[in-house]
Formats: C-alpha cells, sequence, structure tokens
C-alpha cells in the first residue's frame, strides 16, 4: 500500500480536491504567486512617475509608498481573520478584487483631476490588504504539494518572485513613459490574475473550524518573523540606498544598478538552489546564512571599494531564497492550519516592517550608517538564533 501520510489532508482525513488536478493547479499556483507582487514591485516607479506628471514632483510617489506600506502593515492581521469564514481561494480573490478597484480608481482620479489627497486613500487601500493576499496564497500551497515537496515548491516561488521585482519596475518605466496612468492600469491588471488562477482547494475553512484561542505570536513564531523583518531592513537598504552607493562612489545615479542587478541575480540563483535541491535547512545551516547576510551588510558598510560593496550585495541576495524558505517551512509547523494564513501574513508584513526600518534609517543617516545598524542588527539576530538553538537540559 502506498505511505500518503506527508499529503496533506482535510478535516475529513481525504487528501484535499487541489491534489488531485496534479501539476496544472500548481503551476496555475505560480503564476498566481509571481503576478500578485507585480503592484508591490512596480509601484515605486509607477507612482513617481505619475506624481511626477500631476505635481512636477517625484517624491510624491514616495509618500504613496509609505501609505501603502503602512496600510499593508496595519492591515494584515484584522483584513486576514476577517476571512476565516470563507474558503481560502475565494477570500483571495476578493482581496485581490479590491486592490485592483483601488489602483484603477487611483488612474481615474488622476485622470480627472481629483485633489492629489485621494491618490493617498487610493494607496492604503490597495495596501491593506496585500499582507492578508499573500498569507492566504501561501496557506494553500500546502493543498496543492506534499510536505516533501515544499521546499522545492517555495524555491521556485522565490525564484519567480525575484524575477517579478526585476521585471516589473523596468515595464512600469516603459509603460510610464508613454502614459503614467497606463502604467497604473496595467500594474493593476497583472496583479489581478490572481482573481482568475488561483485553484480552489478542499483545505482548511473557517466555517468547518473553531478559532484557535491561542495567539498565534508565540515566541517561536516570533524569532522568526524577527529574522524576516531584520532580513527584510538588509535588503531594502541595498536596494532603496542604491542611488547613494553609486554617488558616494563617484558615479551616475543611473549606475545604481550596480547594486541591485547582482543582488537580484544572487537571489534567483539562491532560489534556484533551492528548488533543485528540494531541501529544508538545518539549524546551524540557518545561523551560518544569517551570519553571512550580516557579513554581506558590514562589507557593503565598510566602503572600502566598489568590487567589495558589490561583493556584500551578492553575498546577501544569496542567501535570500533559502532564508526565505526556512522561515516559511518552519512557521508552517508552528501554528495550526487555520492559523496559517494570519501567520504568513505576519511574514510579509515583517518584510515591510524591515523596508519601513531601513527607509528611516536610511532618511536620518548617511548610507554608511544605515547599512551599518541593519548589519549589527542581523549580527544580533544570528545571536540569537543561535541561544535560541542550544540544547535545553
Amino acid at each position: 500500500m502506498t505511505d500518503r501520510s506527508d499529503v496533506p489532508s482535510d478535516e475529513s482525513g481525504h487528501p484535499p480536491t487541489g491534489m488531485h488536478a496534479g501539476r496544472g493547479a500548481l503551476l496555475r499556483w505560480f503564476v498566481s504567486s509571481a503576478t500578485l507582487n507585480v503592484p508591490q514591485a512596480a509601484s515605486p516607479v509607477a507612482f513617481a512617475l505619475l506624481t511626477l506628471s500631476l505635481t512636477g514632483d517625484a517624491s510624491g510617489g514616495a509618500a504613496l509608498i509609505l501609505v501603502m506600506t503602512v496600510a499593508q502593515v496595519l492591515g494584515a492581521v484584522p483584513i486576514t481573520r476577517m476571512g476565516r469564514t470563507l474558503p481560502a481561494a475565494r477570500y483571495l480573490q476578493i482581496l485581490i478584487a479590491i486592490r485592483t478597484l483601488a489602483l484603477v480608481l487611483m488612474a481615474m482620479l488622476a485622470v480627472s483631476g481629483i485633489p492629489f489627497a485621494w491618490l493617498f486613500v487610493c494607496a492604503a487601500v490597495a495596501g491593506s490588504v496585500n499582507g492578508a493576499a499573500f498569507g492566504y496564497l501561501r496557506s494553500i500551497l500546502n493543498s496543492l504539494t506534499t510536505t516533501s515537496g515544499l521546499p522545492r515548491a517555495l524555491g521556485i516561488a522565490a525564484t519567480l518572485g525575484e524575477v517579478t521585482f526585476v521585471l516589473s519596475p523596468v515595464i512600469a518605466s516603459g509603460l510610464g513613459s508613454i502614459s503614467p496612468v497606463f502604467a497604473i492600469l496595467a500594474l493593476a491588471a497583472l496583479g489581478a490574475v490572481p482573481v482568475v488562477l488561483v485553484p480552489h482547494v478542499a483545505s482548511v475553512h473557517g466555517e468547518k473550524v473553531q478559532p484557535a484561542k491561542t495567539s498565534v505570536l508565540t515566541p517561536a513564531v516570533a524569532l522568526w518573523l524577527l529574522c524576516a523583518t531584520v532580513g527584510g531592513a538588509v535588503v531594502a537598504a541595498i536596494e532603496i540606498g542604491a542611488v547613494a552607493l553609486a554617488l558616494a562612489f563617484g558615479n551616475e545615479p543611473a549606475l545604481a544598478i550596480m547594486f541591485t542587478v547582482p543582488l537580484c541575480i544572487a537571489s534567483i540563483s539562491g532560489g534556484i538552489w533551492v528548488s533543485v535541491f528540494n531541501r529544508s535547512l538545518s539549524r546551524p545551516a540557518v545561523v551560518i546564512l544569517l551570519m553571512m547576510m550580516a557579513a554581506g551588510a558590514t562589507l557593503a558598510a565598510s566602503g572600502l571599494s566598489l568590487a567589495t560593496t558589490i561583493a556584500g550585495a551578492v553575498v546577501i541576495g544569496s542567501v535570500i531564497a533559502p532564508l526565505g524558505t526556512y522561515y516559511s517551512l518552519t512557521l508552517d509547523t508552528l501554528v495550526p492550519p487555520e492559523k496559517r494564513a494570519e501567520v504568513f501574513a505576519l511574514l510579509r508584513t515583517g518584510n515591510a516592517v524591515g523596508v519601513i526600518f531601513a527607509s528611516s534609517v536610511l532618511t536620518a543617516f548617511s548610507i554608511t550608517a544605515a547599512l551599518g545598524a541593519v548589519a549589527a542588527a542581523m549580527f544580533a539576530t544570528a545571536l540569537l538564533v543561535a541561544a535560541a538553538s542550544l540544547p535545553r537540559r
């Protein structure tokens, strides 16, 4: 008899219907995962071009991004909990539809000449559902693959996600040069693809379970959310501070790609590595990778040379996917099924908090000081994980 102990099941003990959909359903999930991130990846460029055309100042785009990110942080948990009584895929479709309508309304308001302040409302609505949408999409994956296949699936998703974050700004820039409003509509349309493609599976539904009384934020969960937050800050410090790094070495601002492109290529390579080997990391390996990320940030902060700074970016990028996959797999085992969407929403929110932290430090201090700060934070986090991994008597 075939052993099916590693196949996820619904409450009746039977494999979910999504498993019978085979590779087609999993492929649709991958496409949904990649396109879900398009608005977030393209919005910095698209919003900057939109505000430049409306006000003559591109800085309004950064303000819209800040509003969108803060709304994501504030809305992640409450909006996720609102969907407990609905099937995961159905609620995900509702969330993405809300985001799409908010972005379309933003484009229409920009054309109609409505006061600029209303664009912040649209950005807040669009951002508020991002964390919850990611949480529900990630929870659906458990019903589409076996436990042993999760690392490979997450590695593929991480690779596609990095490709999305590389290509989306380029697409937004090209379309925005034709019409900023058209760029907003295009990213809204691409971001709405999961509404059509997301697989409907017989995963755990809110109407079939009693919500857990305990908080999802246990010390073990908090540890990995902290790692995700600090890691997000390290990556954001490189990406947001790329222009400042280019200027620091006497180069044109456009040569900021010398740091962002190697980071993205290294991250894609890390995702491919996870997909090929299809293994979860050991705890000592996780500590080593956290130390590597801290060392990469230290190299970038040192300012010794252009080569060492690029090398630091490559080191940081190479560990993003393995660490992100480990966080996701570990959190999967630390919460009950009905809490998975919430904890994955918190995981995405942790990255957003890291971006806010990095942006704040970069605004207040120099790029060197900012990179030094996130490097110190990552070293401290790695030591905390190492201490938590010590055997107890």
